[in-house]
């Protein structure tokens, strides 16, 4: 059953006294900073983020916004410069070695946008899903769980092939297994459906909706494919390292989906106004304000007077 919109604007600005307490993963004034030969790059600029557990929500974001940093936090491949990343009540700018290892093994799956990085070619579809299983410490009698992964994910006819011998979207299908091996509490798919073409796209998806609503997942979506950002429940947009909208979806009176865009508005105030909309009114550097009663206005600032005489 599909939410409503209240529930979603719920979600979306839950724990406001306590920023995201009871939320499955929060960042708040997330940074991460990286050092190339001496020049410091900012990829993530003060990011606040929460996501309940069991949503499927996409995020989405030109090239350099910082979503894939994002994600290589979440997932424990990163660690943070400063800030809070929670994931399932687990610290990650605090965890020991030992501690970020057991959270990639257990806590998060990850799948890759390239194929090549996601399986094994040496091994077989169902050898792949064990992997994970076998380097947990999990006897061979109790990793049936594979193949019921494999038959979930309708890829179960490829259990006994290789690599090269699986389509695109079977081998991602496979990916999805391995990542769902140990039972994770979250999925972070980076670009899942780069590589592969819109039907294609839309199996995969489909497979990662499945994991999300049958095994109860929560699953985040790195995407630029509109079709994969259009059905899920949420969408957040990143800019400048910092999430600047975001995008729920419900079922309308007639079955229709709905869609309304939000900014997104920070813990000390600041938002990001959409770059097409600041574009439509010629919007640069300030903007005129006005609060009403129930609203603010906001708009393209006055024309200064010319000094021309």
């Amino acid at each position: 059953m599909n939410p409503t919109l209240s529930e979603l604007e719920a979600k979306a600005t839950r724990g406001k006294a306590a920023f995201g307490s009871d939320a499955h993963i929060v960042c708040d004034n997330l940074v991460r900073i990286y050092k190339t030969e001496g020049v410091e790059v900012v990829a993530l600029q003060g990011l606040d983020l929460v996501i309940d557990e069991g949503e499927l929500v996409a995020i989405v974001g030109a090239s350099g916004s910082g979503k894939s940093t994002l994600l290589n936090v979440l997932s424990g491949l990163d660690v943070p410069t400063a800030g809070v990343a929670r994931v399932a009540g687990m610290d990650l700018l605090s965890m020991t070695p030992k501690d970020r290892l057991r959270y990639r093994r257990s806590v998060v799956g990850f799948i890759w946008q390239q194929t090549a990085r996601n399986l094994l070619p040496y091994l077989n579809a169902r050898e792949n899903v064990e992997l994970p299983m076998k380097l947990a410490g999990v006897p061979r009698k109790d990793r049936g769980r594979a193949m019921e992964l494999l038959e979930l994910l309708g890829v179960a006819s490829c259990a006994g092939r290789r690599i090269p011998e699986m389509s695109g979207g079977e081998q991602q299908r496979v990916a999805i297994a391995v990542a769902l091996a140990n039972s994770p509490q979250l999925i972070l798919a980076d670009e899942p459906t780069g590589e592969l073409d819109s039907e294609t796209s839309g199996q995969v998806f489909e497979a990662l909706r499945t994991a999300n609503r049958q095994l109860g997942v929560t699953v985040v979506i790195v995407t630029h494919d509109p079709m994969v950002a259009g059905q899920v429940d949420r969408t957040i947009g990143i800019r400048d390292g910092r999430t600047s909208s975001e995008t729920l979806r419900r079922e309308g009176a007639e079955g229709e989906i709905v869609a309304e865009e939000y900014a997104v508005l920070d813990r000390v105030g600041r938002l990001q106004l959409p770059r097409d909309f600041m574009n439509a009114l010629n919007m640069e550097r300030r903007v005129r304000l006005e609060l009403e009663s129930d609203h603010i206005g906001v708009w393209p600032a006055r024309e200064e007077p010319s000094d021309e005489r």
